[in-house]
């Protein structure tokens, strides 16, 4: 193959990839309201907003974000 057809081919497929991680990333949200209940109750140790966010819905990439930023906030908790 030439070289010039691999490039494309690489860059189609980094497109595809791509867009399929971003249709799963914000797909919306699809837990019952007992579940999130149930999520807030457990949280409630991590704190009363903690838990309260587990209330609403939120995309995959959101949770992923939340992780992140109770991750890093500095509580050794």
């Amino acid at each position: 193959m030439n070289k010039n057809v691999k490039i494309i081919i690489t860059i189609l497929v980094l497109i595809v990839v791509a867009g399929g991680a971003y249709a799963v990333l914000n797909t919306p949200e699809d837990r019952s309201f007992g579940q999130k209940i149930e999520d807030a109750g457990n949280s409630l140790d991590e704190g009363v907003d903690d838990a309260a966010r587990q209330l609403e819905d939120r995309s995959p990439l959101e949770k992923m974000q939340d992780g992140y930023e109770d991750a890093t906030d500095g509580d050794a908790d």
